[in-house]
Formats: C-alpha cells, structure tokens, sequence
C-alpha cells in the first residue's frame, strides 16, 4: 500500500522478479495494441491505469478577462497536448482565424505530431526540442525569436516558470493565457489498496495529485519515472528518487524507458 509509504519493495534491487505491478497515472489506452501491453506480455508484468488528474478547460467568457489578442501572436509554445488542445478550443469558440504563418514550438516531437489533429502540419511552421528539455526548445526558439510575439498557453494553476524566465530573460514579447485548469483526481482508493513497484507520472500536476491523496508519502523502495523535465523537476522538489526518465535518446516514451529499465535488470541477473 502506497498509503503511508510502508511497502518495501526489494531485497535485492536487481531482480526483475521484485518488478510485478506498474502504475501508469494516465487512462488506460482505447486499443489492446498499445505497446504497453505488450510490454506488460514480455516482462510479465501488472500495469494498471488510473488518471491522476483532469483537465477542464477555462470557458472563453472566463478568457475574455484576460484581455490577451490571440491573433496578435505569430509564436506559439506547447508543452502538453492538453494546451494545443485548449488552444484550439478556445480559438475555435471565440471564433479566432489563426494565421497560416503562426510558428509553433513544442516541447517534444509527440507533442508537435499533435498539431496534426489542427492543423496542415507540413504547410505550417513547426518546431521542437531534440530531448524533450526546456534548454532543447530554446535553443530552437532562440534561432526564431526575432521579431516574434510569443503566446505561452498553460494551465491556470501549472504553469512552467522556467519558460517565463526565458522569455523575459531574453527581451521576448510574450503573454501567458490560462486556457485550463488541471484538478487532481480522487485516487485514494487505489493508492491505499495496492502495492506498486513502479508509478510512472507525465505532469508536474500528476505529482502534485500524488501528495494531495497521500500527504505521508514516502517512497520506501517505490521506483518513480517521469515523462518530460517538468515532471521530473517536480519529484525531485518533492524529495523523491527518480529512476526512470523519459524522453532520452535511446527511450523516446514511456514505454521505450519502462522497456529500458527492465531489460536493464534482466541483463544484472
């Protein structure tokens, strides 16, 4: 039980027999041909799924407040779908033409693949870090951010200083829009009646909810990974160890990590 952080997960830390329960704080995938489960085949492992947050979205009245002009904007930074998601929304319902010569720079390739669902990727100008860091998109940023105007949509309660800093740092015109707002889910239940050996988290948020449902938390053996450096910042603020880290060159995602790892352990035997 993760509760109080009792569990104690190894006694010798490279058997991949210690390895039989992973936590993935996300839905669980709407096809059973999700590299996850073959994973979970290979490695005889239990993956569970159990979204840590959600995302409600800021309806625009409440965005008018802000008095941010979308369309005076020719940049835009992503750094979760959830934001190209809300970005469009938002468009879409205060009825905003967003022009064929807007730029847009993403964290990851995964997230600018994303753009796809919106826009006419190939006509359009998109860019994005090689490594999935903040230092990796603005050393790209940095090559186009003359004569730019950066929008920075993020969460209302989640937004990344790091970007801020830069953008200000290096006399950028920016602006930073509350499109959403990321709540933790009530996980109480599946925290308190299962032992996990690995909780892979995707948000900074997701590690927030982890400690609003188990304010006692403690690690005690737990592997943690984390998908992006955001979510890596936030565990290691929060005092935890991380093992598994997630994009790398040779780990792209999760799964590519998870898969790291445990054929990792496999080769220590």
């Amino acid at each position: 039980m993760v509760k109080n952080g009792a569990k104690n997960v190894a006694t010798d830390p490279n058997s991949i027999s210690v390895i039989k329960k992973i936590l993935i704080t996300q839905p669980r995938p709407e096809t059973d041909k999700s590299p996850y489960f073959e994973l979970a085949r290979k490695y005889s492992v239990e993956l569970q799924f159990h979204p840590f947050i959600r995302v409600d979205g800021i309806p625009s009245k409440e965005f008018r407040r802000q008095k941010i002009e979308i369309a005076q904007f020719s940049a835009v930074i992503f750094t979760s779908r959830n934001a190209i998601d809300h970005f469009f929304r938002i468009c879409e319902e205060m009825k905003v033409s967003v022009s064929q010569d807007t730029k847009y720079f993403c964290i990851t390739e995964a997230v600018a693949l994303y753009l796809q669902k919106f826009i006419l990727y190939r006509k359009r100008k998109v860019f994005y870090g090689a490594d999935g860091t903040n230092k990796s998109m603005f050393d790209v940023v940095n090559k186009h951010k003359e004569n730019e105007k950066f929008l920075y949509p993020c969460s209302e309660n989640q937004q990344d200083n790091e970007i801020v800093s830069w953008l200000k740092s290096n006399n950028c015109g920016y602006a930073t829009p509350f499109m959403y707002r990321t709540i933790s889910n009530d996980v109480k239940e599946v925290l308190d009646n299962t032992e996990f050996d690995i909780i892979c988290f995707f948000t900074p948020s997701g590690v927030k909810s982890l400690f609003d449902n188990c304010p006692r938390f403690k690690q005690n053996g737990t592997r943690i990974g984390a998908f992006g450096s955001n979510t890596s910042r936030a565990i290691e603020d929060a005092g935890l160890t991380l093992d598994i880290k997630a994009p790398q060159p040779q780990a792209p995602s999760m799964v590519a990590a998870l898969e790291q790892y445990l054929s990792g352990i496999l080769k220590k035997k």
